[in-house]
């Protein structure tokens, strides 16, 4: 798309070319949740909101707890009593008060649309960058939540003069709403987030976008002010990210003019002006559909490619690790069209000229028609290759890489506290050594095993947390080493969390056996009953009997001590703290929460494993030895090294430590 004027023809300068709207602005409400243990004085285990909106005066369950209650969209203002169109976002209005601080990682998270749904383009699967991203995205919904809990019944209970007496069974105040906005991005967040839909707030005139910020058209010239700029560009919401590597989204052109299709697929930087065709203006670059050029920052291009008109896909992509671009069409790679491309951040951009040109795009949100997975793959493919042929013959001697596997594995078990596994594994090694060596003469030595009293006295307190036996984990840890505990209150806290945990864990397996032994009796005394014997009341006091008095005594030592354990940090200003204890409340308003899915995950054996590992590392730690294993800061200095070379899009990008992890053979077992 040549243009017969110099660069600037258009009468506008770069500044007043470009947009200067606000970004869009969005929100998401704040709900009802039980108010955290230590939060206000009136607090109480036994009138607690997470029991007693669920149960009744007797303990029994009022509501299904299969169900899950959402909270229905409400308004703050009258002025959002009238729905806001996606037009009007950009003028909500901004409430009084401190706005939370988010990243503009998660901005994709708090938009209450499904358009605006966490996904991941086919291509980046499996890579570090979307694994961070994708925990961010469960760091924000865990933010939401505990926001919502902070509110309790509707009231911040950090205001004076609010009352925090606990509510009557299956009732409470109502629900409190918030608006959040989006803050502007400063540029300094190292998780950046993925492109979603192009930004009505980073557009030029005459651009109609669809409702789901994913379709544009050209709805030409309205004025005669409006019919001397020489096109009308928009960019995307986000820039590309260069964590990724390579970034690549395709547009469809929906409706243009047969061997005239004026429109313009591309990227440019927040600086570059959107009044006149993507690649014309300096920091910006395009490929072009009337005459299949491309251009970079001027108005004189180079032929590239075929033209392009309705029912083509043209794909744009930017290969950060060399700083080229390329384009495809219709699944076809047409080659690199840009080579040195800037570092700046680079945002997706279209522009459009003539009346009725329409397009469509696709993020990430769909498959694409190019086979980006496999050029991807290709690129780490030549990475690992790359790593393979690296030559170490510079770097200091030691053991050859067998003899430093073993070491590491050995040194890893002893570290954790399986002391008999790490004896019976240097002891098969050695076999193994002993059956490969042909010199009889030649003495075998095998792995080095410490039997010290402290791997030992370890390993006890390790077995008995993967045991559920917290009380003698306890009682292990504050013979062996006394100060562990006093030094160490998080660890101290979880486990005596855990402890209720498993209390609470007992009670429902003993539920599940005494429901199921009841149902069989009472099969066979109705059996009984038909045939002319005795009534199945006559057997009451029966092994039933007996197992309903264990669970009712087991039942009532795990609220006393839940009620002690409530006490003991009732005053605990720390967040985590009432996070962890509201979360263990939740436990008790089930029957038998074993088979609740919203909390049975509280129950799993995993979680032993955590406090065991965490215990363990906190009683290294005051025998002065590293509370880590020398295999886990292998593990974290490689991570560290990748996440440096992974920064504006080197190499770091193609590799992730959990691919290779994954690409290991598990050995078969005996």
């Amino acid at each position: 798309m040549s243009s017969p004027e110099p660069h600037g023809s258009s009468g506008f300068t770069d500044s007043e070319s470009s947009a200067e709207s606000l970004d869009y602005q969005h929100q998401y409400t704040s709900t009802h949740d039980p108010v955290p243990p230590g939060e206000g004085g009136s607090y109480n285990f036994y009138t607690h909101p997470a029991r007693t909106s669920v149960l009744d005066a007797n303990g029994e369950l009022l509501l299904d707890p299969s169900l899950r209650l959402g909270p229905a969209p409400a308004a703050t203002s009258t002025e959002m009593d009238n729905p806001v169109t996606q037009g009007d976002m950009a003028n909500v209005w901004r409430p009084t008060g401190s706005l939370p601080s988010f990243s503009r990682a998660f901005d994709i998270f708090s938009v209450d649309s499904s358009d605006d749904r966490f996904f991941v383009p086919s291509y980046l699967r499996g890579s570090t960058y979307v694994q961070k991203l994708e925990e961010a995205y469960n760091t924000k919904l865990e933010a939401q939540k505990e926001g919502k809990r902070t509110k309790g019944d509707g009231q911040d209970l950090s205001t004076p003069g609010l009352s925090t007496t606990p509510l009557p069974p299956g009732s409470h105040r109502g629900i409190l709403h918030s608006v959040l906005e989006r803050t502007p991005y400063d540029g300094d967040d190292s998780l950046a987030p993925l492109p979603i839909h192009w930004n009505p707030g980073d557009m030029w005139q005459s651009i109609e976008v669809t409702p789901n910020l994913l379709g544009l058209k050209y709805a030409g010239p309205k004025s005669h002010h409006e019919r001397d700029h020489e096109a009308s560009a928009i960019r995307a919401d986000n820039f590309m990210p260069p964590q990724c590597g390579i970034y690549y989204y395709e547009v469809q052109i929906i409706s243009g003019k047969r061997d005239d299709t004026t429109i313009a697929v591309g990227f440019s930087t927040r600086n570059a002006a959107l009044s006149r065709p993507v690649g014309w203006e300096p920091e910006s670059w395009g490929y072009h559909g009337d005459d299949g050029r491309c251009f970079t920052g001027q108005n004189i291009g180079r032929p590239f490619g075929p033209v392009f008109n309705s029912g083509d896909v043209i794909g744009c992509g930017v290969n950060f690790r060399d700083h080229t671009a390329f384009f495809t069409k219709n699944g076809q790679m047409l080659g690199v069209a840009f080579h040195d491309v800037t570092r700046s951040s680079l945002y997706p951009t279209i522009s459009l000229k003539k009346q009725g040109e329409e397009i469509s795009v696709n993020f990430g949100q769909s498959p694409f028609v190019f086979n980006i997975d496999d050029m991807m793959n290709e690129q780490r493919e030549n990475i690992q290759n790359a790593i393979q042929l690296a030559d170490t013959s510079h770097l200091e001697p030691g053991m050859n890489e067998t003899d430093l596997i073993q070491a590491l594995v050995l040194q890893f078990l002893q570290h954790d506290g399986y002391v008999e596994t790490a004896r019976a594994f240097a002891e098969d090694m050695k076999l193994q050594k002993e059956a490969l060596n042909l010199n009889p003469n030649v003495t075998v030595d095998g792995l080095n095993i410490k039997d010290d009293e402290d791997a030992n006295n370890r390993q006890r307190i390790r077995r008995a947390i993967l045991d559920g036996e917290i009380d003698q984990a306890l009682d292990y840890t504050n013979t062996y080493y006394p100060q562990v505990l006093r030094d160490n209150e998080q660890v101290y806290f979880k486990l005596r969390c855990r402890k209720f945990i498993e209390m609470v864990r007992r009670a429902a397996e003993l539920s599940i056996k005494y429901d199921a032994k009841r149902g069989t009796e009472l099969g066979q005394e109705m059996d009984l009953d038909v045939n002319g014997s005795h009534g199945w009341g006559d057997n009451m006091e029966t092994d039933g009997g007996d197992h309903g008095a264990e669970l009712t005594k087991l039942e009532s030592k795990m609220l006393s001590y839940g009620k002690a354990l409530q006490a003991e940090f009732a005053n605990d200003p720390r967040k985590e703290i009432s996070k962890s204890l509201n979360e263990i409340w939740a436990l008790v308003a089930y029957k038998n929460p074993l088979k609740e899915p919203q909390v049975s995950h509280l129950l799993d054996g995993k979680g032993r494993v955590t406090v065991a590992e965490e215990l363990n590392s906190a009683i290294l730690s005051s025998l002065g030895k590293s509370s880590r294993a020398s295999l886990e800061t292998l593990y974290a200095q490689t991570s560290v090294l990748l996440e440096e070379l992974r920064k504006d899009g080197g190499p770091g990008a193609f590799v992730s430590l959990q691919d290779v992890v994954d690409s290991i053979q598990p050995s078969q077992q005996v």
